[in-house]
């Protein structure tokens, strides 16, 4: 799969029928994207893509050529024909769910399997940067990629297979500022390892509570704090903290005030 002719080896294991047997998947592929306007079927799209993926480094990483190859598996199932065109609506999720099983009968180590699992079904998130990006929904997709977030960037370059050199300069050209306000944000925080600058066991020092599900929930809140706003300090953090506190304490009622029974 990371070799150089693997566009004539996938096209011979759909011919052959041999896909048929260990990766039917593939050959399902063979369905129209948009008769209309004449675009390449999934199945050759998909095949122009895993060539293309990495296509500049020396060794292609398996983990992006996986995630090629099975990037657009959740599209058959999901087609449908409306006034617009054809639809994959939601074709990523659907995506992701195939691919976990089919590589797990495969055979796939499980980190492996999880990664490109994951890459699938992010592979459209950064197509919606072209409705504008605030620096919050930028630290979510860093967030949200983690350590694959330069495969995740490749694979997503590599899905650009369209003959219109105008339109694949503008994906192309998104992807660069993309990359460019990560660059940026990074310069100015730790987007790396997003977290809140307190930790659970400070929170239950600070709240009088034990391990539980609270616990998780507050810590929870604390991260879409530096998620949407960036970093903040401690004593923000402890502010909330008595914030939340504050609210959790009004929504008990007092046992006095209640009615006497009659």
């Amino acid at each position: 799969l990371t070799g150089v002719n693997v566009a004539p080896a996938l096209a011979g294991l759909v011919e052959s029928g041999l896909a048929d047997e260990f990766l039917p998947e593939l050959p399902a592929l063979a369905v129209e994207q948009d008769p209309i306007h004449r675009h390449k079927d999934v199945l050759a799209h998909t095949i122009a893509v895993v060539a293309k993926s990495d296509g500049l480094r020396d060794e292609p990483r398996l983990t992006v050529r996986l995630a090629a190859l099975f990037h657009d598996v959740g599209k058959p199932a999901t087609r449908e024909f409306g006034p617009g065109g054809v639809t994959f609506h939601h074709h990523e999720v659907v995506g992701a769910r195939m691919t976990r099983k089919r590589m797990k009968e495969l055979r796939y180590p499980k980190d492996v399997t999880e990664d490109v699992a994951n890459l699938v079904f992010l592979h459209m998130r950064p197509h919606t940067y072209k409705m504008g990006w605030t620096d919050s929904a930028v630290r979510r997709y860093v967030r949200d990629a983690g350590p694959l977030l330069d495969e995740l960037n490749e694979l997503v370059r590599s899905d650009v297979t369209t003959r219109n050199e105008r339109r694949a300069r503008q994906i192309a050209r998104r992807i660069d500022e993309l990359e460019e306000r990560i660059t940026e944000l990074r310069a100015k925080e730790e987007l790396d390892a997003l977290r809140p600058p307190i930790d659970g066991n400070q929170v239950m020092a600070h709240l009088g509570l034990e391990p539980s599900r609270t616990v998780g929930e507050i810590m929870h809140m604390l991260l879409e704090r530096r998620i949407e706003d960036g970093p903040y300090s401690e004593e923000a953090a402890y502010e909330m903290l008595d914030e939340w506190q504050a609210a959790q304490s009004a929504e008990i009622p007092d046992p006095g005030s209640r009615i006497p029974d009659s």
